[in-house]
């Protein structure tokens, strides 16, 4: 039976991966794809792709697409409303969400009110609202497959066992270009420097987010939703071959892992055909040479992303939305060339001390927090 795709963010790192594993496989195709401001890759997926409906999130955008696609029969869409619709379309099977940033949340409350399954790659959704998203999705019955290769490793290794018998998360890091360096030595690093990450192929936010290992702490707030876990179940090793993807450690003592390449292809065709399998090529781990697999224990007084991160989850509410909305401001001035390196964890620590604390935000009230804390941010620096 073929399964029908919405891709939110198609035009991205996770978006054109998806697309290359739609190509690649029978018993799948594509009715909608959404992007946020690249109408030239959008026009050629479109064309390839042939989905009934394509939405650009910024009107301007939307515009030229229409002009650009007028030989063809696909509606074209624009802003939250044209998410919506994508969303919502009734032979749509599999929403994955792979916008980058908040604007994902909505799109995915009305992907769920739809039926539908998610493959979940945007990480504002459960960072942010995870109390709403995962009671929700437990009402309408939907699933929640993760698409991030270290929630994908750790929800293979629960595959088949008790939930209860978790005693532990382990969620391993690479570490980033930045492994090793001392607070002194991050303030002096550049732009280009932190986004020549080692092992990953990503889009700039997350290799920013990497390097600061802000990722691995919007990780561990993914992960206590997803996994109905406390933050103090999870464990963070730094893991610079970036082979073992992550671990689940039982109550015996037993520890299951899922290793592999470094290959986002992997976990999204996990989710795409979960329960099933479909054979991959050419990506296979050479035991025979690889020298080692080691792990070490974060620094988290160098790299305070991840200290904050267990901060904000462990005080609730919306203090994780303060967390990213504070990070996603930090990451723009960086890649602006506005603030240093370090400037990142002043912005997220200001964020956090400052900006008004609310206990069970509700949808509204998360945007609202956002706001709140880019409108502090301005004013600050």
């Amino acid at each position: 039976m073929e399964k029908k795709l919405v891709i939110l963010g198609s035009t991205g790192s996770i978006g054109t991966q998806t697309l290359e594993i739609v190509k690649n496989n029978e018993g799948l195709s594509v009715c909608a794809l959404a992007a946020a401001t690249n109408v030239t890759l959008m026009e050629a997926q479109a064309r390839e792709f042939k989905p009934s409906l394509c939405v650009m999130y910024e009107e301007k955008a939307a515009a030229e697409l229409k002009e650009r696609l007028k030989d063809t029969d696909i509606k074209v869409l624009s802003g939250m409303e044209g998410l919506s619709e994508a969303v919502s379309l009734k032979e749509a099977d599999i929403v994955v969400t792979a916008l980058v940033g908040m604007i994902g949340i909505k799109p995915t409350i009305d992907a769920i009110n739809s039926g539908k399954t998610i493959a979940l790659a945007n990480k504002e959704t459960l960072v942010c609202a995870g109390h709403i998203i995962m009671k929700l999705a437990k009402e309408k019955g939907v699933s929640i497959l993760p698409v991030d290769s270290e929630h994908s490793a750790i929800f293979q290794s629960l595959n088949g066992e008790r939930r209860e018998r978790l005693d532990k998360i382990l969620l391993t890091a690479s570490g980033g270009p930045f492994r090793g360096k001392t607070y002194e030595e991050l303030k002096s690093m550049s732009v280009e420097q932190a986004l020549k990450h080692p092992n990953w192929s990503m889009g700039k936010k997350v290799t920013i987010d990497s390097a600061s290992l802000v990722n691995k702490g919007l990780e561990v707030i993914e992960a206590k939703w997803l996994f109905d876990v406390s933050a103090s179940d999870i464990t963070v090793l730094i893991h610079p071959e970036s082979i073992v993807h992550s671990m689940v450690q039982y109550t015996d003592g037993a520890v299951i892992a899922q290793m592999g390449i470094p290959d986002m292809k992997l976990p999204i065709q996990y989710a795409l055909f979960y329960p099933d399998r479909r054979p991959m090529y050419d990506n296979r781990v050479d035991f025979f040479k690889l020298e080692k697999l080691s792990f070490y224990k974060p620094d988290t007084e160098t790299f305070k992303g991840l200290k904050f991160a267990y901060e904000a989850v462990n005080k609730g509410g919306n203090a994780p939305t303060v967390f990213n909305a504070a990070n996603e401001f930090a990451v723009k001035r960086f890649l602006d060339k506005k603030i240093g390196f370090t400037g990142i964890y002043d912005i997220i620590e200001a964020a956090l001390s400052d900006v008004g604390f609310i206990k069970d935000p509700s949808f509204e009230e998360i945007l609202a927090t956002q706001k709140e804390c880019d409108e502090f941010l301005e004013k600050r620096f």
